[in-house]
């Protein structure tokens, strides 16, 4: 506290000991606000809770902050369940997070106002763990791996482009967790919670001065236990479980009060029995046109079987329902993700300060599944222990022929390491803010990585046709120098007095580049392989080297901010900011075409006004924040699948397209009395492609908006509505406290209801031949019931249950249904109710 009083004003200090909880924009407020206020002094003073964010890269009020931010203390952050990234859909504006597609529950995909995970890309939205972006694979759109959600200080949601401060270029948003630091005060807590599943969750962190002010460390850590939701029938195990532990330590040593030294270092652990994909159909006429199936009186290929074989597949599955599924496969997901890092604080003045975040992290994942979720083999990407060919009921499990289970390898194998510079200025009583610096940022492959799938194998082979094999890499590196500086104008004159101007400049340099071979052995000459790329044939033996294609791409950008905000009153905020994002183009190791190897960067200018205030109605304390905002995307990068229609290798492409974003944001609370809060938050989003239009690599040809469009022509997709983007989002919640009386403590009781409208999760097909690719809308209530000091004690016991009505929605579709792609389509489905009990117990200073 000294040194905050040593260098700012004693106002503003007392402001850094609160912040935000909500999101943007404009003038509603304006009158009852200005009755509120009755002096400086009553900043952050409406009664309305506050944490202390750090969007800017230093410690202020959110309220204070020209930014859309949502944030959450950890006290929200239990009472909602919030516990991993699908936890948060719907409790932030513009929010959605997903699968995106991919067969693993584990890929959970952040997208803010439009944008997110694009396959194989940079993020859209990047995790960052303490100031540090979190590895991101390549194979599936995931980063990090779980228990970051534990013993956090608060999580914040940064929306829009956030390229000037931040490490990483992010065109849609950043996601930060905060975990909590060590401090002087000796003490912990630990927290059990049992449910049904047969969930066993324990959780616990302690917090060591081991020298006062000097020498403080903190030890946290989490272990989960669940059963799965959904019941693989072939393989007799439950899908989609939790088994998972993590740890996490942070040493603080400060030799001198001008000298603060943080490193964290984090493990974390996930073995499942993989995600409980369901099967949904398969596409019956394209399956005729490859000549895997024939109806009576046509003629047969000689390869096919019945088409009611591949319709009694999913009528069978359409009997378990969504909760049981039938694999050919015994899926699972592994992942391990660990990393040190390292932040120095040196004060070279009152005015000065110097900072360097130093990291290194590893991110491992193996996994297999079962694309179609069937007993066939459509699509098994690592097949490995598997039952009888095409036989549900085998009374045992045998292993088929194609088996890949000795030559799997890790999916994602990465290490990661980053270096952040700082110098940051505080001057003129806080009337100029500015911070200067320098980002690197590797990534790379750390070991052999590769999959091997069986790919349109016909229901009369299963269990015996070639497994292809796949081998790839990629690297990443990105430099970027950054400044950015907030002026008060009152500097200049006392008439502009609370009027900020904030500029900021980056430049990046981004360098990509990647190796892939995929190969099948021929089954007619096994010493002879057939290239994926290309068709050629090679020598089996040497197919590895033979097959393999290269690409390398360099891309470069300035990202900037410009904006203004006004203080109206100490607790109303006014601001207007037009920024330009970026995010570099990467390397497609799924390419089957020449043409498709590499793909472009995409380019975000937004345009964003917003209003934060506090203010009261009557004796009724009342926060109401809201924004709006337009995006013009030149490049905006989408991903789908591929299929070269000569050596029917299956592999995937990014396309680049044009687009138009706008939407508006609010999120209001209000107190009617001490002890109740009624909050929510509301956002709705309109988009659409300006441009979108590319050669069709479907030999079938393809329905587009401008109608049917053959092999090799021009297809034009601008009709479609967006990817993962729900126009529609709200909640509203209602939070309650009432102390007992005679230290008996307190109860407090949070409900909340959650609602996200229907999205598009297609790339470039129209919905009429891609069934599945609208997910529909959906809402999710929760609540959570505490009694917080039991008489008096340091005991806490409490009762939490989510998705309370067991609404019964889906989060991904596989997208693969039309002819060229691998004909099914398969769904994930949702968590259905969770409740429990659990246990806390503080000590020490907790």
């Amino acid at each position: 506290m000294n040194s905050c009083v040593s260098r700012i004003s004693r106002r503003r200090c007392i402001g850094l000991l609160a912040s935000v909880a909500p999101s943007t924009l404009l003038f509603p407020a304006l009158a009852a606000a200005q009755t509120a206020e009755q002096g400086a002094d009553q900043v952050g003073q409406v009664g309305m809770a506050e944490i202390i964010v750090t969007a800017n890269r230093r410690a202020e009020r959110g309220q204070d902050v020209p930014i859309s931010i949502t944030a959450l203390s950890p006290q929200r952050l239990e009472q909602q369940g919030i516990a991993k990234e699908q936890d948060l859909a719907a409790s932030v504006p513009s929010l959605v997070v997903g699968q995106n597609g991919q067969g693993s529950r584990d890929s959970q995909s952040f997208t803010i106002r439009g944008q997110g995970a694009t396959f194989q890309a940079s993020p859209g939205v990047v995790v960052y763990l303490g100031e540090v972006p979190l590895p991101a694979a390549i194979t599936l759109s995931q980063q990090g791996g779980p228990g970051n959600f534990v013993d956090l200080e608060n999580l914040q949601v940064l929306s829009g482009p956030q390229g000037t401060l931040f490490g990483r270029n992010t065109t849609g948003g950043a996601v930060l967790l905060v975990p909590k630091k060590p401090t002087n005060d000796f003490g912990g807590w630990i927290k059990g919670e049992y449910g049904n599943y047969d969930r066993n969750y324990i959780e616990g962190a302690v917090n060591l001065p081991i020298v006062n002010d000097k020498v403080l460390l903190r030890v946290a850590g989490a272990y989960h236990d669940r059963d799965g939701f959904t019941r693989d029938v072939t393989f007799n195990k439950d899908r989609d479980n939790e088994h998972w532990f993590s740890g996490r330590v942070g040493l603080t040593l400060k030799p001198t009060d001008a000298l603060e030294n943080y490193t964290m270092a984090y493990y974390s652990k996930s073995d499942n029995n993989g995600t409980g994909l369901v099967n949904k159909g398969f596409n019956i006429n394209g399956l005729k046109l490859v000549g895997f199936c024939t109806d009576p009186g046509e003629v047969s290929s000689g390869i096919d079987v019945p088409c009611d074989v591949y319709r009694g597949v999913t009528a069978r599955s359409d009997a378990l329902g969504p909760r049981q599924t039938a694999f050919s496969t015994d899926v699972f997901q592994q992942t391990i993700s660990w990393g040190i890092s390292n932040t120095t604080d040196l004060e070279l003045s009152d005015e000065l300060k110097l900072r360097n975040i130093l990291s290194y992290q590893k991110l491992r994942i193996r996994y297999r599944y079962d694309g179609d979720a069937s007993v066939l083999q459509q699509h098994d990407v690592d097949p490995g222990v598997l039952p009888g060919p095409g036989v549900v009921t085998s009374p045992f499990p045998i292993n088929y022929f194609n088996a890949t289970l000795a030559t799997e390898l890790p999916r994602d194998d990465l290490r990661q390491f980053t270096e952040e510079l700082q110098i940051q200025g505080d001057m003129m009583d806080s009337k100029l803010v500015w911070t200067v610096g320098g980002f690197y940022y590797e990534q790379k492959p750390d070991g052999p990585q590769g999959s091997r799938a069986v790919v349109y194998c016909p229901a009369a082979f299963t269990g015996f046709c070639g497994a292809s094999y796949a081998r790839y890499g990629t690297s990443t590196v990105s430099k970027a120098v950054y400044a950015q500086a907030t002026l008060d104008l009152g500097l200049l004159t006392p008439a502009l007095d609370k009027l900020k101007l904030t500029a900021g400049y980056r430049y990046t340099w981004d360098h990509i580049s990647g190796f892939a071979t995929q190969y099948s052995q021929q089954t007619a000459n096994p010493t002879l392989a057939t290239c994926g790329a290309d068709n050629s044939t090679v020598s089996f033996a040497t197919a590895a080297a033979d097959c393999q294609f290269s690409a390398s791409l360099r891309t470069k950008a300035p990202s900037w901010v410009v904006g203004l905000d006004y203080k109206v009153t100490p607790a109303i905020l006014l601001y207007g900011k037009v920024s330009r994002g970026y995010k570099a183009g990467g390397f497609n190791q799924y390419a089957v075409f020449t043409n498709t190897r590499t793909f472009d960067p995409e380019h975000v200018t937004s345009y964003e006004i917003g209003m934060k205030s506090d203010f009261h109605l009557g004796s009724m304390p009342v926060r109401l924040n809201t924004a709006l905002y337009t995006l013009d995307y030149k490049g905006i990068q989408r991903a789908t699948g591929d299929l070269n229609p000569v050596t029917f290798a299956g592999g995937a492409r990014t396309l680049n397209a044009d687009a138009r974003i706008r939407g508006v944001e609010v999120e209001a609370s209000i107190r009617p009395f001490q002890g109740l809060e009624i909050g929510g938050n509301l956002s709705y989003t309109d988009a659409k492609y300006k441009k979108y239009q590319y050669t069709v690599n479907n030999a079938f040809g393809q329905e587009a908006c401008n109608g049917f469009v053959p092999f090799l022509g021009t297809a034009d997709s601008s009709c479609l509505k967006l990817q993962y983007l729900a126009p529609w989002i709200w909640s509203v919640h209602a939070a309650a406290e009432q102390p007992l009386g005679k230290d008996a403590g307190t109860l407090s009781l949070f409900v909340n209801y959650s609602h996200t409208s229907s999205q598009n999760t297609e790339a470039v097909q129209l919905p009429s031949s891609q069934p599945g690719a609208v997910l529909g809308a959906y809402g999710t209530l929760s609540a959570s019931l505490d009694w917080r000091n039991v008489m008096g004690s340091a005991f806490d016991v409490g009762l939490f249950g989510t998705n309370l009505a067991n609404k019964l929605y889906r989060t991904s579709n596989s997208d693969v249904y039309q002819n060229g792609g691998l004909l099914y389509w398969a769904t994930i489905y949702g968590e259905p109710r969770m409740y429990g009990v659990r246990v806390k117990y503080h000590f020490g200073a907790e």
